[in-house]
């Protein structure tokens, strides 16, 4: 199988996630969830919506509890609805959270009725070092040793921590490489690489 096979293949399970928000009546034109298309470089007068650190995404942290009406008051003009995604090995339906009617954040519950987890799925996220969607790899500073492969439903994508922020992946599509596709493509194909979203996970107390 190709990588753009592979692609095709889990761009047609991302369009899952588009479709709940689509028949709930809101645009979902700036949520960037099928990986490898096309993401425009980093606008530098982009309006930051909302951060990501090490230890939480915006006002959200470990403590915060898995409830829409937590979610919506912690954010104020933000809105939640049901939306099916994909994780690296399944798909599952939890909250997704909309800007001006687009995409920004999905959130996943975690133990003790708590947020577990949360992708950064907008450009108008930053990351810890102020990463954005559609930054290449070579501008991150990542060494290629801390990066990972893929597996499952994100095959063929290089998982790397963020910098000072271990519990922070950034997950990148490396769109022309042709495999072999248990590992990491060379070095000047992987600089190319472009940011798909920013996974934070809840630190462990």
């Amino acid at each position: 199988m190709t990588f753009r096979t592979s692609l095709s293949r889990f761009a047609l399970i991302v369009l899952l996630t588009a479709a709940a928000p689509l028949l709930g009546g809101c645009s979902v034109s700036g949520d960037i969830t099928s990986f490898g298309g096309s993401v425009p470089e980093p606008d530098p007068d982009a309006v930051t919506l909302v951060t990501i650190t090490a230890t939480n995404v915006g006002p959200l942290d470990a403590s915060t509890p898995y409830s829409t009406k937590t979610i919506e008051a912690a954010l104020p003009g933000f809105t939640t609805q049901p939306i099916q995604m994909a994780e690296e090995d399944r798909t599952l339906w939890t909250t997704g959270v909309f800007h001006d009617g687009f995409q920004v954040l999905q959130v996943l519950k975690g133990n003790g009725g708590k947020i577990g987890e949360i992708h950064g799925v907008s450009p108008d996220i930053e990351g810890p070092n102020g990463e954005r969607l559609g930054m290449r790899f070579d501008k991150t500073g990542i060494p290629v040793s801390r990066c990972r492969v893929g597996r499952n439903l994100w095959r063929d994508m290089a998982i790397c921590p963020a910098r000072g922020a271990p519990n922070v992946e950034l997950i990148f599509a490396v769109t022309q490489y042709d495999g072999p596709f248990d590992r990491l493509p060379p070095r000047d194909e992987l600089d190319s690489a472009t940011l798909q979203r920013i996974v934070w996970t809840a630190p462990k107390s």
